[in-house]
Formats: C-alpha cells, sequence, structure tokens
C-alpha cells in the first residue's frame, strides 16, 4: 500500500491564521495585503511578540479555520488505497518555547474531523523532508522538495499561486486547485 503525506494547514484546513490575525489588528486584512507564505508577517513589527504571545498562548486557531472543500470526503476516501500520513509543521523560532501550544490543536481538530484516518498516523514536525512517502500533498513548494516521492502535489494557496508552471514542471510538481483534482489524479480506480 502506497503512503500519502497530506499537511493540514492551508491544504485541509484554510482561512483561520488571517481571522487570527484580524482578530489581534482589529482589521479585516485579505489575502491580497499578504505579502508572503507567512500571515502574521502583515503584523507591525512593533506588536510581534505581543501577537505571538497572543497567538500562541491565548487562542486556538482552529477555533477558526475552514475546511477546504471536499478535503474530509477525499481523503476518506483516500484511506481505502493509501496509508494516509498527516504531516503539519508547529515550529516556530520567533516563539520556540510556546509554539508547540499549538500542536493539541492541531491533535483535537484532526480527531474531530477526519476520524478515518488511525491516529498514529498525525505527525508534527517542521521538517517534512524526514517523512517517507511515495505521494505528497502540500501547499509549500519546499516540502516537495524531495526525491523519493514519485508524486508530488501542491494545493494552490494564496501564497503559491504565482509560482509558474516552468518550475514546477522543473521539480516534478503537479499543482491542484481543489480536493476534486486530488482525487482525479489519485482515485482513478
Amino acid at each position: 500500500m502506497k503512503r500519502i503525506m497530506i499537511d493540514m494547514d492551508d491544504t485541509i484546513t484554510i482561512d483561520g491564521y488571517i481571522d487570527v490575525v484580524n482578530k489581534f489588528l482589529k482589521k479585516n486584512i485579505t489575502y491580497e495585503d499578504i505579502p508572503n507564505y507567512w500571515v502574521d508577517d502583515i503584523v507591525p513589527e512593533s506588536q510581534l511578540p505581543k501577537y505571538l504571545k497572543f497567538f500562541y498562548t491565548k487562542t486556538n486557531v482552529y477555533d477558526y479555520v475552514k475546511i477546504n472543500e471536499n478535503a474530509i470526503e477525499v481523503i476518506e476516501e483516500l484511506t481505502k488505497y493509501y496509508e494516509v500520513i498527516i504531516c503539519s509543521a508547529y515550529t516556530d523560532y520567533r516563539y520556540i518555547e510556546n509554539c508547540v501550544n499549538i500542536v493539541p490543536y492541531k491533535h483535537k481538530w484532526l480527531l474531530k474531523h477526519l476520524p478515518s484516518v488511525n491516529p498514529d498516523n498525525f505527525i508534527f514536525t517542521s521538517n517534512k523532508k524526514c517523512i517517507q512517502a511515495e505521494i505528497k500533498i502540500d501547499d509549500k513548494i519546499s516540502n516537495l522538495e524531495d526525491n523519493i516521492s514519485e508524486v508530488k502535489l501542491l494545493m494552490t494557496a494564496y501564497h503559491n499561486k504565482n509560482i509558474s508552471d516552468e518550475k514546477l514542471k522543473e521539480k516534478n510538481i503537479i499543482r491542484v486547485n481543489n480536493w476534486n483534482d486530488v482525487a482525479e489524479i489519485l482515485l482513478k480506480h
């Protein structure tokens, strides 16, 4: 049975991080306002320590996330044909002592929403290159850059939509815009 590594944030779940930043700043920031991968880069540097404390010690971002359309249904179907591993990053060197606080929230969310995935297959690490899987699905291109995976699917997100098809092709990565695209590629039985 082939193994699939599936990322959590901006792949299965969407929008929670921007909602938390908006709550903290008391603004209505959109993804067009975000300069790069990190949503919280929009927080002024002078407020960043206070924001990080708020995020990691006073907030559960998973109270705010939405489920990416059809993610749950497709993942449940994938579990019938593949060993599914959910791999989610948590390390934040800007707040290293307390960034682990997010892991129980991730774990509880996965237990509630993905009962078809064995909890033994929940992995929390920021080094996804150490995960050996024939298939990887992630929104961050660097998590797909390995020589092991046969199929690498980049889930379109606000921060990667401008990566060219040529660059993806060079890295043997296929763009998927939604979970129906994933099903089309991986569930052709």
